[in-house]
């Protein structure tokens, strides 16, 4: 059977990409030759998370292939209508984590966290924010100025993250001002940007993309998001050598999903194309136990045997930190091999 996906044109933008995103689940199933018949009716699911994937990612997905690895992470399943005890719509306490501001959470001695952006250019269906109050969090250029006012009386703040959604939603021009503003607080030295918009739309990372985030004054890092070595095509190699050479660090943070990335191939795989693009696994996440995600838990003993497999067959710069983000904790609890 052909393989019918529209090919996303060199020619079109960042933005026109992110405006013509798949959000029909009978349209992604018809481009994979897939019907609900392979991967069973989502009745609901969408209306309470919207389905969201940009075209160059569904591209790189097999056609014809129901459990692929790529498509798993962005199609609605009827699992997530399963109310299951113990899965909440806050799983890391962050509700209860802000500054007396809209769109900050502080959680973290030294680091403040900014809600830039409530969008993403893919939405993914563990994502622990699938509930989260964006709306209520989203600030108007004034709340901008007050909050970078607090971070300015804060002289214990020394790293400033940019979130969301994905901060990379918003517009270069956006970017550029409230870094630039970061900047000036002389107490802020790093400045760090998680994102997964270089790799679902890498076209993403141009020039002036790069002039905003990269300013003189703060070490940037650029955080990204990638569950799997199939995510990297050569476009995103691209993105993220461009970013490389502006001197950014590129660290990666991935999320243990079943029947994604649960084994140890797939892991191997994902640290050597990672490092290969230069970028340095920095966390294998333990899911967050939020409300209509329970079917992507792996089990705890199942990740400690992964990540000893890992120890055992690459050096240690290459091995992530296998974490669980616990509510009221002050920082993310490792998690390590049982003797």
């Amino acid at each position: 059977m052909p393989i019918t996906i529209q090919t996303v044109q060199a020619t079109d933008s960042w933005q026109q990409q992110l405006r013509d995103v798949v959000t029909s689940r009978d349209e992604l199933l018809h481009m994979l030759g897939l019907d609900t018949e392979d991967v069973g009716h989502a009745n609901g699911a969408c209306a309470d998370f919207a389905l969201k994937a940009p075209r160059s990612f569904v591209q790189r997905m097999r056609y014809g292939d129901p459990r692929d690895p790529l498509l798993l992470q962005v199609l609605s399943s009827p699992q997530e209508m399963i109310d299951v005890p113990g899965y909440v719509r806050d799983p890391v306490g962050e509700s209860g984590a802000t500054i007396p501001h809209r769109g900050i959470i502080h959680k973290y001695h030294g680091r403040v966290l900014l809600i830039v952006s409530g969008g993403c250019a893919v939405n993914c269906r563990y994502c622990f924010r699938r509930h989260f109050p964006y709306n209520e969090n989203q600030n108007s250029r004034q709340q901008w100025r007050e909050a970078l006012q607090l971070i300015a009386a804060d002289d214990s703040i020394e790293e400033v993250i940019l979130s969301g959604g994905d901060p990379l939603v918003a517009t270069d021009e956006l970017l550029r001002q409230l870094i630039a503003q970061i900047a000036a607080i002389k107490h802020v030295r790093r400045l760090r940007i998680h994102t997964r918009l270089p790799v679902v739309i890498p076209d993403r990372v141009t020039t002036a993309l790069l002039d905003a985030i990269a300013h003189p004054g703060l070490q940037t890092v650029v955080v990204i998001h990638c569950n799997h070595a199939r995510e990297i095509d050569d476009a995103v190699t691209g993105a993220l050598g461009a970013l490389r050479d502006r001197g950014i660090t590129l660290l990666n943070q991935s999320v243990l999903l079943a029947g994604i990335n649960d084994n140890l191939e797939a892991q191997l795989d994902l640290c050597q194309r990672l490092f290969a693009s230069g970028t340095l696994p920095y966390y294998l996440h333990l899911l967050d136990k939020v409300q209509g995600a329970a079917h992507f838990d792996v089990p705890e003993h199942q990740a400690h045997s992964l990540l000893a497999g890992l120890t055992e067959r690459l050096p240690g710069y290459m091995v992530p930190k296998l974490v669980r983000e616990v509510a009221g904790a002050g920082s993310k609890i490792g998690q390590f091999p049982r003797e």
